[in-house]
């Protein structure tokens, strides 16, 4: 068992042995790691995107520093993320990847400014999805990652039914999809959040899709033609991670804070401030009103939940990474939780199960 962690300052790796002891390892350390994907053909196989300018070795902890170079790109594990090797788009900021599930070779990646990056021989090389830029409208902007206002591409996903079908989000300008493999894309979806932080299509079946966006979370049932905003049930709206349970698509789960608070500033959502987030783990079942999970799990979960994944392998269970390095665990859809003893030194934007 294997856990794949950003922290703002590389990825941590936890792994339980057979015994049940878990042991914490640090890899690209020094390097601004946004976003993590993993093969599901292999998961042994994990990319990471890499935002341009940090500085991070291409060896992983445990193996040796490998000295420092330029950051930025797509690297690549081969060994759970034990080490880690360069992929390609060097120089370039990248913020989301999606591996084909059908072709692991075929990769997408979103990266900053708005882009989309593909490559289909697993990072010999990539290019552009031109398609894309005709979707670009001049009032995207982002309030996050400065410098700047810049818009990225914050989720990027493909679909296990058929790999031409694709959804994009941006922050801050909404889900795109393309059905011709991303030569031409439908602008922001009706419904979708304008403000997108996490969005995944069900690992098995094509017609949903799920995400996680500044004023809430939204799902699809059609494969991303349509979506629905579901908000009943919820303590607050600003989203930050959604999953879905692998065997029962109609189960998911997503990690939601109150936006504002007179603890923190105006400009700054409560999900950010470290100790006083507020957040809580909600799971919807068959379309039914959003309920609030406890079991065990903190109320409220004073640093936000900004993973939040599931086990291909094992229906039921869910992993939560939050702000400060905890994560907790259920296996029984929500019910009941414990808290793993492991610390991660801080879960920013992505976990994977590896």
């Amino acid at each position: 068992m294997v856990l794949l962690s950003t922290t703002g300052r590389g990825v941590a790796r936890a792994e339980r042995d057979g015994d049940g002891a878990w042991r914490v390892e640090r890899a690209l350390e020094g390097a601004r790691v946004n976003a993590l994907a993993v093969d599901p053909s292999d998961r042994r196989t994990v990319w990471a995107g890499v935002k341009a300018g940090a500085q991070g070795g291409a060896q992983g902890a445990g193996a040796g520093t490998g000295g420092s170079s330029p950051g930025g790109g797509a690297w690549r594990s081969i060994d759970g993320g034990r080490t880690w090797a360069r992929a390609g788009l060097e120089g370039v900021t990248v913020k989301s990847l999606a591996v084909d599930p059908r072709d692991p070779r075929v990769v997408l990646a979103g990266v900053k400014p708005a882009a989309l990056w593909i490559t289909r021989d697993g990072g010999g090389s990539w290019s552009e999805l031109t398609g894309f830029r005709a979707a670009r409208r001049w009032w995207w902007w982002s309030p996050a990652d400065p410098p700047g206002l810049v818009p990225y591409v914050s989720g990027v996903a493909i679909s296990p039914g058929n790999p031409d079908v694709l959804v994009a989000g941006v922050e801050l300008g909404g889900v795109h999809r393309s059905d011709d493999g991303g030569r031409t894309w439908v602008g922001h979806l009706r419904g979708a959040d304008l403000d997108c932080h996490d969005l995944h299509f069900h690992s098995r079946d094509g017609d949903w899709v799920y995400e996680a966006g500044g004023g809430g979370p939204a799902v699809s049932r059609d494969g991303g033609r349509t979506w629905h905003h579901p908000l009943e049930g919820l303590n607050g709206r600003y989203a930050m991670a959604c999953a879905a349970d692998p065997e029962r698509p109609e189960v998911w789960y997503v990690s939601v804070a109150p936006m504002l608070s007179w603890r923190a500033p105006w400009r700054v959502p409560l999900a950010h401030h470290d100790g006083h987030a507020q957040a809580g783990i909600y799971r919807s079942t068959g379309g039914a009103s959003w309920e609030r999970l406890g079991g065990g799990l903190p109320r409220p979960l004073d640093h936000m939940p900004y993973a939040l994944v599931t086990d291909p392998e094992r229906p039921g269970h869910l992993y939560a990474g939050l702000a400060h390095g905890q994560v907790w665990h259920t296996s029984d859809h929500g019910d009941h939780w414990t808290r793993l003893p492991v610390d991660l030194g801080g879960v920013r934007t992505t976990m994977v199960v590896a």
